[in-house]
């Protein structure tokens, strides 16, 4: 068959291994959502908000099912919700958001991958100003006129509207969040999804050279099951 079809094979995987990550995280999310705030997304926004994420990510609806089941089982695990904060090679601010049963295991594993990148971590709250928690709302375009989607935006709260492509990305504040999402909702506007980001307040300008060291180093802070989301101050 050759190296073009290990080459190949070897994409095929890759993918698999993303989504499968993906899926992980997702899951992971619907149950601490469900467990915090109860297994009917109707009365649960942040359920809302993981169950739309899930189908953006074409997430089986028999994995959500599973995932808000297990939340309410006797053996579900005792997961806890840790923000890390840290300095990566050349001063590149880190937040990680962790969902673990074991925080001793996670601390350990985040602070070998900075060890081995020239990163550290920091002490807890001491890069929260380096960031702003907001609203993120992604909105397909497809079907649907640019001018009324943003009309219906500003009207129920968003702040910031970027077009990419065939999606729309509204930021709102942190405390609008839960509003927005009750405001397109009652206007049927379905969205791909809808999250709380860190977005930096100021950003870091790299080398070519130096943006693929962070850049491994995120691969790896990625890569490991009980880190939920990174973010950073990288332009």
């Amino acid at each position: 068959m050759g190296r073009i079809f290990e080459k190949r094979k070897h994409k095929m995987f890759a993918r698999f291994d993303k989504m499968a990550k993906a899926f992980t995280r997702l899951g992971k999310e619907i149950a601490i959502a469900a467990k915090a705030g109860g297994p009917d997304p109707d009365g649960n926004p942040r359920l809302r908000a993981a169950m739309q994420s899930a189908k953006a990510h074409n997430m089986p609806k028999d994995r959500v099912e599973a995932a808000i089941k297990r939340a309410a089982g006797k053996d579900a695990l005792d997961l806890q919700e840790i923000v890390y904060e840290a300095y990566g090679p050349y001063g590149v601010a880190i937040v990680l958001e962790a969902a673990t049963d074991n925080p001793t295991r996670t601390v350990a594993n985040i602070r070998s991958y900075l060890n081995k990148s020239n990163g550290s971590l920091a002490t807890a709250g001491s890069l929260e100003f380096l960031f702003q928690r907001r609203g993120v709302f992604c909105i397909s375009l497809e079907g649907k006129s640019i001018d009324d989607i943003e009309m219906d935006l500003i009207d129920a709260g968003a702040e910031d509207i970027e077009i990419e492509e065939n999606e729309v990305l509204a930021h709102t504040d942190f405390n609008n969040f839960v509003h927005m999402q009750r405001a397109l909702e009652e206007k049927g506007i379905e969205m791909l999804s809808a999250n709380l980001q860190r977005v930096p307040n100021n950003t870091v300008v790299l080398t070519e050279e130096q943006m693929d060291d962070v850049l491994k180093l995120i691969d790896k802070l990625e890569d490991d099951e009980d880190i939920q989301n990174v973010f950073h101050n990288i332009a």
